[in-house]
């Protein structure tokens, strides 16, 4: 096979000459035509400086691109004019990047953005530019094109931005797209939707793709080749087979240990110790030993050498001939704490009835009420003591406002919350105020959701004031430490402020101030999402810590199905504003009844390509909570569609007594 892109000792450099950070440290790799090559690694290791250096966009004059080769079918781009790489970005190589909402301009329609780049590269005009966008329209699934190249962004999905961002990087017809993350900020579903549609691009094309991403899962199943990135260096590369098969650098094998699965509910995800080290280190040895559990005495003193067999290479001291045997005892550095699971109670102590909150549209001078958001639209569900509840389903479901509305964080428009026999949207500013300590919640964004003007004390303080725990400043004090220490945290950070911690630091920080107010039960709105793999773990690992110490009860919103079968002991899907199945987590992961449910599990990429399941397309999109669909919500995108179900409204079947669904097909 014929190599289309050869990177060899690429090195970029950020911030002064004497001390530089080095993002980007001798990384060389090969990229065949038509073969897709994906790099691996956690936030901060230099994947997506890699990529901005290939097309020479690294941020200027800040960094600086000081050694190496990027050759391009035999033609180094290290070397060419600005001019002439105006000419190649786009045209041979294309971009797309992880947040499609920053990088589209938004006050440009879609039609306008696709023909600029068509224009620059192709110089061609009217009919034919027209015919040529809707073209690329279609071809990356956009229905109703016509319309949509009148549109802005800001009236797109977030799936529906990304094709267009697919759309304008395919103008040009490129040998290369760089895809980096593009899938991280979309829901599963939409996420097939996109890695499918690139790999048909990529058959029908022969493009060859570079793929960054932190997710095990997708590399599985998009790449042919792996290398996994760590302080700005490739410690292993291999063919897909060879890295999944049997992973040879600790930093690997510690990545798949940390991923959350079934089989592991009974103990402890593994933990990658400490950080990545800061990258203006000059490294004496091994950039991994301070969190390695099979580091040798010399991996501190000498930098280990490239060891390939088999085009499966590593840089890693243990696959020197002379230690070879020691990688055996690998299994042993990964021993893990086993978990009990906890006895939940029979009675609930939340329970949510026949929930609607519906938000008006107004219009007209007179702002009159012409409709209604129905964005929860009768939901029910309990909450024991100690257990876990997944509410899972795609982005506008209506999973975060069930959250709110819980906590009476907005106003509630039908049905019932009952908390220890107290209906708490029943009650007044100050009756609820009593039961607000109780109930507590961890967001998605750590960092928006705390004062970034408090430091960490102060954060954690003020829910023990707000919360009426009556305690003096001292004791609040003493508080305050013991909570840090119990999410992992030094005591001496308390004196921080927020944007001074990495984002899995934080949301240990949200975790402490939930805790602060002693409460019975937390809502967890995506407090994994934003986080690597071993980040994640490590909260994963506190949750359930906490749960088993304090008999915590969690409502876990999301729509990582790998958490909810590590976490959740049942799980509720939601689609537009209703639950359409539930069960506990057995019954819905391993036995789903409703289509939706189906096609959800469905799309979750899997480690193993070979294991069988079955390949449902669920086509288009989430309909609007505004103008729901007559019948059955899902009937538009449904594989099992009935005359019925564009009628009627299905009713709730018992299937067990813990499982019911609402579908005509039971």
């Amino acid at each position: 096979m014929t190599s289309l892109l050869k990177v060899t000792g690429l090195t970029t450099h950020i911030g002064s000459a004497t001390k530089p950070i080095k993002p980007v440290d001798d990384v060389s790799f090969t990229l065949e035509k038509g073969k897709t090559f994906a790099l691996l690694g956690e936030s901060g290791c230099g994947k997506s400086m890699t990529a901005l250096s290939l097309l020479r966009l690294n941020p200027q004059p800040v960094s600086r691109i000081v050694a190496g080769q990027v050759e391009l079918a035999g033609q180094d781009l290290l070397t060419v004019s600005e001019a002439d790489m105006q000419h190649i970005r786009g045209r041979r190589i294309a971009m797309i990047f992880q947040e499609p909402q920053s990088s589209l301009n938004p006050v440009l329609t879609v039609g306008q953005q696709i023909g600029e780049s068509l224009q620059w590269h192709f110089e061609i005009e009217g009919q034919a530019l027209h015919d040529r966008i809707i073209t690329l329209l279609m071809s990356v699934g956009i229905p109703d094109p016509q319309q949509r190249l009148k549109d802005y962004p800001h009236q797109l999905s977030g799936g529906m931005k990304q094709r267009v961002m697919i759309a304008i990087a395919l103008a040009g017809e490129p040998e290369l797209l760089i895809a980096d993350e593009p899938t991280t900020a979309l829901d599963v579903t939409i996420q097939a939707q996109i890695l499918e549609l690139l790999k048909q691009i990529q058959r029908d094309t022969g493009m060859a793709i570079l793929l960054i991403s932190h997710d095990l899962a997708i590399v599985a199943q998009m790449a042919d080749h792996v290398a996994v990135m760590y302080a700005g260096q490739i410690v292993e590369t291999g063919h897909r087979e060879q890295f999944f098969k049997q992973a040879k650098h600790p930093y690997s094998q510690k990545l798949f240990e940390a991923l959350p699965t079934g089989q592991k509910r009974q103990q402890q995800l593994t933990v990658i110790k400490g950080n990545v080290p800061a990258l203006d280190t000059v490294f004496k040895g091994c950039r991994f030993v301070e969190r390695c559990d099979l580091a040798l005495t010399h991996c501190r003193t000498m930098i280990p050498e490239w060891i390939e067999e088999n085009e499966h290479g590593a840089r890693c001291h243990l696959l020197a001939s002379e230690h070879k045997g020691k990688t055996v005892s690998k299994a042993q550095a990964f021993t893990h704490s086993p978990i009990k699971e906890i006895a939940t109670t029979e009675s609930p102590v939340l329970t949510v009835s026949t929930l609607r909150v519906h938000f008006p549209i107004r219009k007209g001078l007179f702002q009159r009420v012409i409709g209604h958001v129905k964005a929860v639209d009768d939901v029910s569900l309990q909450l024991r003591q100690a257990e876990t509840v997944a509410l899972v389903g795609e982005s506008g479901c209506g999973k975060t406002t069930v959250g709110k509305a819980i906590l009476q964080l907005i106003p509630v428009t039908a049905g019932n919350v009952t908390y220890q026999q107290a209906v708490l949207n029943q009650l007044s500013p100050s009756q609820l105020k009593q039961h607000r300590n109780a109930l507590q919640i961890v967001f998605q964004d750590p960092y928006a959701s705390m004062n970034p003007r408090m430091t960490v004390m102060q954060v954690i303080e003020e829910a023990m004031i707000s919360g009426l725990v009556n305690k003096d400043a001292t004791a609040r004090a003493k508080r305050v430490d013991a909570l840090l220490e119990r999410v992992g945290l030094d005591t001496q950070y308390k004196h921080r402020y927020p944007h001074e911690f990495s984002g899995g630091q934080r949301q240990r920080i949200c975790i402490a101030r939930a805790l602060a107010a002693d409460p019975k039960i937390i809502i967890c709105d995506e407090p994994t999402s934003a986080l690597d793999v071993s980040v994640q773990a490590q909260i994963l690992n506190l949750l359930r810590e906490l749960q088993q110490e304090f008999k915590l009860s969690y409502l876990f919103i999301t729509h990582n199905i790998a958490v909810v079968d590590y976490l959740a002991h049942s799980v509720a899907v939601m689609y537009l504003g209703r639950i359409v199945e539930q069960g506990r987590r057995d019954e819905v992961l391993q036995s789903p009844k409703h289509p939706y449910t189906q096609a959800l599990l469905a799309a979750v990429p899997k480690l193993d390509e070979q294991s069988e399941r079955p390949v449902i397309r669920l086509e288009g999109e989430l309909p609007s909570p505004a103008n729901p669909p007559k019948g059955c919500h899902f009937h538009q995108r449904c594989p099992s569609v009935m005359p019925r179900c564009l009628e009627h409204y299905p009713e709730q079947t018992q299937l067990t007594d813990s499982h019911h669904v609402r579908c005509f097909l039971y």
